[in-house]
């Protein structure tokens, strides 16, 4: 509207004006009329200045001037004023035309009129209006583009129904095609979506050196008014089967303030887990946390989905979806246990029932003596506490319960320190009078994994220490996995203060500025339970040294399973991400058929030291049954670490199974999944994005329209583009703007002397 506004008073658009650089065609006879203006303007200031009658000094002023003025725009219009600037020769210069083909342009969020009709209506045949103009001026070549760019023949071929959309990629293949033709510009007709990963900076370089513009249009809304839409979903590559999962969930809309909404998680169309959420203002991120269990083994497709509201523009970004690796295998965990004590005979009691948990538990008789449980064989740990790394780094997990530090060797002591930070491995210590400063552990390589600070133990004069406590979560502990011992984080929480109390010996209050604090003595500073990241691995501190209590104490119910809940959940934690000596890892676990698809794996040895001399091979099994073989190559970019490719070709899931071998010898293997599939990442912040449209245009000299200002389109490329051009002026001089300023200045004169009765 302004722009055309303009057009009507100063005969040409602002582009004409930005572009064209000014001149006067007849300075010679401007310089007559300059003359004959300041002559007459001379004649006119002695008249009005030697006029007296009734007229004040203001008045002559103002009517000297008015009339000054007026000389001035007939001056100026007798000197021909032109704009001079470079047009594009007609049909002399080529135009690349290149048009979204991704899923994105199929949605409808301008009065339910899909993106894709723009294409349709204005570029899809010879008659189209856009297309005909374009047609008039320039050879036009048309391009495709999503995941990949391709020439189009015929723009009706195009199907919107690419995944992803490479805007770089497209920008790149259409400048190198047409590179050797002369070239006017480059119009991008596309919502802005660039998704696939690609810098633009590096596309733009050659184009920016080669003076061509690029001319974007922008198709959608730059926001929708009522959306709901699932963001980031957190969730683990891989768990054990049957672990009780805490994901987050972030949730974002517009339009559906005060809204309250479920949220629901389905393994595979069975629903595993829900949470009803207020939606509070438009635009704000709420992170949403949904309870789940892992209970079938397998690649499990986990969706995430929040029901289509009335009225939403877009109700494909309602669902996230998440691969899960359950694995059902036997994780093993070595306690160690000093004295005979009823921490052993429930802790062992609480995890039996669990299939995927084997805690071998090594008990200290006498001296030399020790009684072993749940072990693999008779040869194993019949020595006692491992000497070896290797027979150490067979567990994921490590329990301590009241067992003195000089009881290890220095060597056995720095192993366990290896455990947790070069193996990768969880340690836990129990309370009691044999453990953290009680137990002699001050200066060893264990506290300094530790996450609590051990300190000297009491002297021989000072009273022992033994108090009864209530337990309660901390703000950190009440959404914690390890210690959701009830269905949802307030029951939970509630639960843990119903508890009875339970007795600590190690009078333990502060924590490393590292570790978390999780449970903590009701009234008081006491840690009950703290953990810490540590190197590769975790480690715990549960200064307790009577949790059995929990099962025991009369006010618990026999069948209550609180105590057997705590534990299973605590050690399934402890485990988790423990690596073991191949671990595989897929950079993307989902990719699109004809995507490459890249596969790492890390290799060590039983001292999971690293080894860049393995064969290393990946199986690949495809949907149908059929199986690839990939070798794979150290990166030689980091030690232990190898490197494939391969490219699925089908929709579904694909296991990848790595083996390393050194020599003869199987070092391991890992297993993993792909999944194969479209990707949704179009209908994920799907709106508009002008201000990249507004960079791509402006860094490059061109400019960015949108479906109302297309129409222009043709007519602004004549005078921005390249090519082959010829120079134009453009006469300024009969201008509306011009005659309506002279009739105004004259008319204004007149107007005045009436009101002042000088007429």
């Amino acid at each position: 509207m302004l722009e055309a506004l303009f057009e009507l008073f100063f005969k040409y658009r602002p582009l004409i004006f930005e572009q064209g650089d000014f001149a006067f065609r007849a300075p010679w006879t401007g310089g007559l009329a300059v003359a004959a203006a300041v002559v007459a303007g001379v004649v006119t200031w002695r008249s009005y200045t030697q006029v007296r009658g009734s007229s004040r000094p203001s008045d002559r002023v103002v009517l000297a001037v008015v009339r000054l003025a007026a000389f001035a725009v007939l001056a100026f219009c007798l000197m021909r004023p032109v704009l001079v600037l470079s047009s594009v020769v007609p049909q002399q210069n080529f135009l690349g035309v290149l048009i979204d083909d991704s899923r994105s342009m199929r949605i409808a969020d301008r009065d339910e009129t899909p993106r894709l009709q723009f294409v349709r209506e204005q570029l899809a045949t010879p008659e189209a209006d856009l297309r005909a103009a374009l047609n008039e001026r320039f050879s036009l070549r048309f391009f495709g583009f999503s995941s990949e760019t391709d020439r189009l023949d015929v723009v009706d071929e195009l199907d919107f129904d690419g995944t992803r959309t490479h805007l770089g990629q497209a920008l790149a293949r259409a400048h190198d095609e047409l590179s050797d033709v002369p070239l006017s510009g480059l119009v991008v007709v596309t919502d802005g979506a660039d998704n696939a990963g690609r810098e633009l900076d590096e596309a733009l370089l050659p184009i920016q050196a080669s003076g061509v513009p690029i001319f974007t249009v922008g198709l959608g809304r730059e926001s929708y008014e009522r959306d709901v839409e699932l963001g980031r979903v957190e969730t683990p590559r891989r768990v054990l089967r049957g672990s009780s999962l805490v994901t987050d969930v972030v949730v974002t809309h517009r339009g559906y303030a005060g809204r309250p909404v479920t949220i629901q998680v389905e393994d595979e169309g069975r629903i595993v887990g829900s949470e009803q959420v207020t939606l509070l203002g438009d635009g704000v991120l709420q992170t949403v946390r949904l309870r789940f269990t892992a209970g079938e083994a397998g690649p499990r497709l986990f969706t995430f989905r929040v029901s289509p509201q009335q009225g939403e523009m877009v109700t494909q970004n309602n669902v996230r979806e998440s691969l899960i690796a359950v694995d059902d295998r036997r994780d093993k965990i070595l306690y160690f246990e000093g004295e005979p004590r009823f921490e052993v005979k429930f802790l062992r009691r609480a995890v039996e029932d669990d299939e995927n948990l084997q805690v071998a538990i090594l008990q200290r008789t006498a001296e030399n003596k020790f009684m072993r449980f749940n072990v693999d064989g008779p040869d194993d740990l019949v020595g006692g506490f491992p000497r070896t790394r290797a027979e150490l780094f067979q567990y994921r997990g490590i329990i301590l319960g009241s067992i003195e530090a000089n009881h290890f060797t220095p060597d056995q002591l720095r192993m366990l320190a290896d455990f947790v930070n070069h193996r990768g491995g969880g340690l836990l210590m129990l309370g009691s009078r044999r453990s953290f400063a009680e137990g002699g552990y001050a200066g060893t390589p264990v506290a300094d994994v530790l996450p609590v600070v051990v300190g000297e133990p009491r002297g021989d004069g000072e009273e022992t220490f033994f108090v009864e406590v209530a337990v309660e979560t901390t703000r950190a502990g009440a959404t914690h996995a390890s210690t959701q011992i009830a269905d949802t984080e307030e029951l939970s929480a509630a639960r843990w203060r119903e508890l009875p109390p339970i007795t600590i010996v190690n009078p333990i209050t502060e924590v490393k500025p590292g570790a978390t604090t999780l449970l903590t003595g009701a009234d008081s500073d006491l840690v009950v339970l703290a953990f810490q990241r540590y190197g590769a691995g975790k480690s715990m501190a549960f200064p307790v040294q009577d949790s059995w209590t929990w099962q025991m104490h009369a006010d618990i119910a026999v069948d209550d399973m609180t105590h057997e809940t705590y534990w299973r959940r605590l050690l399934r934690w402890l485990i988790d991400g423990v690596p073991d000596q191949v671990v595989t890892e897929l950079p993307q676990d989902r990719v699109q058929p004809g995507e490459p698809a890249t596969i790492l794996a890390s290799v060590g040895d039983a001292n999971f030291e690293e080894l860049n001399n393995s064969v290393v091979m990946a199986s690949v099994t495809h949907p149908n049954g059929e199986f690839t073989d990939v070798p794979m190559e150290w990166t030689a970019q980091r030690d232990g670490e190898y490197r494939a490719t391969f490219t699925p070709s089908t929709e579904g899931f694909y296991e990848v199974r790595v083996e390393a071998l050194a020599g003869d010898e199987l070092l391991g293997e890992d297993v993993t999944y792909l999944q194969v599939a479209p990707s949704d990442a179009e209908f994920h912040d799907s709106t508009m994005r002008a201000p990249l449209l507004e960079r791509l245009a402006d860094e490059t000299g061109g400019r960015f329209y949108t479906a109302e200002t297309a129409a222009s389109l043709a007519d602004e490329i004549q005078y921005v583009g390249g090519g082959v051009t010829v120079v134009e002026e453009h006469d300024l001089w009969d201008m509306p703007m011009l005659l309506l300023l002279l009739a105004g200045l004259v008319l204004g004169e007149w107007s005045f002397r009436r009101f002042r009765g000088l007429a």
